[in-house]
């Protein structure tokens, strides 16, 4: 009622609810949350962090139990924020990634609030925001100068507004958004699949016409690993240097960087391991350490695509591909040659926001339909595969043993 914050923002880092999923876990519950939401019960939602919050945090408790205390994610707060508190609201593609939300009912899931601690008897200890469709309106602002009210239109979470922004409508239709970590969606159309092991199935988005379905895997470090390399190891200066110096070597010398800096996410899913550098030599230079962390990018992003092609009824076409690391060239080629796919380099990095601007276009006729939002979505680059099926599988295998090790030893 006061629309105060209660605490800091929490980030997907947190992982003080180990414990609690941990627990969760030895008793059974696993399987019926994961058939629920399509997620793996894991620190890296958000359910677990709010019910050790309210465990934790006095002042939490306290409001909560005076049924006063409303959660939600980030674009909520905005919302709630921008709309001078009139609304609060999230989209699905938000909302499922709480462990809360049933993506089959498309519904706030009390048995899923029992689960974790969250409610009292039938009803939730916690106000969870309105769930309104990706593209429809969430309330007005008002702007200094501008007559009127501005309509907000379009919420959608970044990973899958990125999708849609890639113009991946279609089953089969695949994006890596690349930063600090990263994310692959793989659009599998209207009906909610199982998706194989390790990997969780999610909405991409809800429109006029319903809710599209994708499998998704999340990766914990990829650009922060050859930030790594950057900053702590101090190999090189810029981005374009690491490039050079890795593409100007004839092969990776047998050398491979697991980046389990904060354990390895999807398909995975190993917490409390440490990363590791495997294969050095005598004949190992800065270089072929460099090229290591870039090659594992690519490695990783392999690892999530052959796992998520097990599941025959949709497989991946194309891999379309955003963020700060598609500027390098050497990485792009890499992952081509390793995924065995064509890589297309999206023309803009900032696709998540066309995405949600696609959508904000569509409900007010600025774009006629998605074959016209198809036109707009162009490719800066593209590359495809130019290795042979031996070496591709050479490459496959060292990176296999590279993972099994820091697996084994955790």
């Amino acid at each position: 009622d006061t629309g105060n914050p209660v605490g800091n923002a929490i980030v997907w880092q947190d992982e003080r609810g180990t414990q609690l999923c941990d627990a969760m876990r030895g008793a059974g519950l696993e399987p019926e949350i994961h058939r629920r939401t399509g997620l793996i019960l894991d620190t890296y939602f958000s359910a677990s962090k709010v019910a050790w919050l309210l465990e934790h945090d006095a002042q939490a408790a306290r409001i909560s139990r005076a049924g006063r205390l409303a959660v939600g994610t980030i674009d909520a707060w905005l919302i709630w924020n921008l709309t001078d508190r009139a609304v609060f609201a999230t989209d699905p593609t938000n909302a499922c990634r709480t462990l809360l939300f049933n993506v089959h009912s498309l519904i706030w899931d009390v048995e899923l609030l029992r689960a974790f601690g969250l409610t009292d008897g039938d009803d939730p200890r916690i106000r969870l925001p309105e769930v309104r469709a990706s593209s429809d309106t969430f309330g007005s602002i008002r702007v200094d100068g501008v007559d009127g009210e501005l309509p907000i239109i379009g919420v959608c979470g970044d990973s899958h507004a990125a999708l849609f922004g890639q113009g991946a409508f279609d089953a089969g239709e695949c994006k890596t958004t690349f930063g600090t970590g990263s994310s692959l969606m793989l659009n599998i159309g209207r009906a909610p699949l199982a998706p194989p092991a390790g990997v969780v199935l999610s909405i991409g988005w809800s429109a006029d016409d319903g809710v599209t379905y994708v499998f998704e895997g999340n990766i914990h470090s990829t650009g922060d690993t050859v930030k790594w390399v950057r900053d702590n190891l101090g190999l090189f200066r810029s981005h374009e240097e690491a490039e050079a110096r890795a593409a100007a070597l004839s092969d990776n010398g047998g050398v491979y960087l697991v980046p389990a800096f904060a354990g390895l996410g999807a398909p995975h899913w190993a917490h409390g391991i440490r990363a590791t550098i495997r294969g050095l030599s005598r004949s190992s230079t800065a270089d072929h350490v460099i090229r290591a962390a870039i090659e594992s990018i690519a490695f990783q992003v392999d690892d999530l695509v052959s796992r998520m092609n097990e599941n025959t009824a949709v497989r991946m076409r194309d891999l379309r591909v955003d963020g700060g690391p598609t500027r390098d060239r050497f990485l792009m080629q890499f992952l081509a040659d390793i995924v065995d796919t064509p890589v297309r380099v999206a023309s803009a990095e900032e696709i998540s926001a066309r995405g949600v601007a696609f959508f904000a276009g569509l409900a007010t006729g600025v774009y006629r339909d998605r074959a016209h939002l198809r036109d707009l979505s162009q490719f800066a680059d593209s590359y495809t595969p130019a290795i042979t099926a031996h070496a591709r599988e050479s490459l496959r295998t060292g990176w296999r043993r590279a993972i099994d090790s820091v697996l084994r030893d955790s």
